[in-house]
């Protein structure tokens, strides 16, 4: 039996790396909102819960990009294949990542994404050229590493 997955990443503003990722990766923010205003409805959470993002109320800790093919619940619009999901924590990234994404746009268009994503608010840290390779490191907006190949 197989199971279903999602990448969880920590960060200070959820929402922005959601928006980052799902901008680099062609991904869909999530659209919580209808889940969301059922809850308000029913007193079940506080409004201090929710923040308003992309026109829409959503929530104020967590922030998600799904792949646009795949499917996903209407009721509350949470992704249910790739999905990467953002939880805020009090604390700034320190250190090196334990994990990391590595973006494939393959050599005749890395280096215009590359720039694509510096636009977006990543930062370029490194070339790697190694015999099985050549690829680029990069941070997003909030220093977690990644690979551009």
């Amino acid at each position: 039996m197989t199971l279903h997955w999602k990448l969880v990443i920590d960060a200070t503003d959820p929402h922005a790396q959601a928006d980052f990722w799902a901008e680099t990766l062609g991904y869909l923010v999530e659209d919580n909102s209808p889940l969301i205003e059922r809850l308000l409805a029913l007193g079940a959470v506080p409004e201090s819960m929710t923040v308003e993002s992309h026109g829409r109320r959503a929530w104020r800790d967590l922030a998600a990009a799904r792949h646009p093919d795949d499917p996903h619940e209407d009721e509350s619009g949470t992704g249910l294949g790739r999905r990467l999901l953002f939880q805020r924590v009090p604390e700034p990234k320190t250190g090196k990542n334990r994990l990391h994404l590595d973006v494939h746009a393959g050599p005749e268009r890395r280096d215009a994404e590359v720039a694509r994503l510096e636009d977006l608010g990543a930062t370029r840290l490194r070339k790697v050229e190694e015999p099985g390779g050549t690829w680029w490191v990069l941070a997003d907006p909030e220093g977690n590493e990644f690979c551009v190949q």
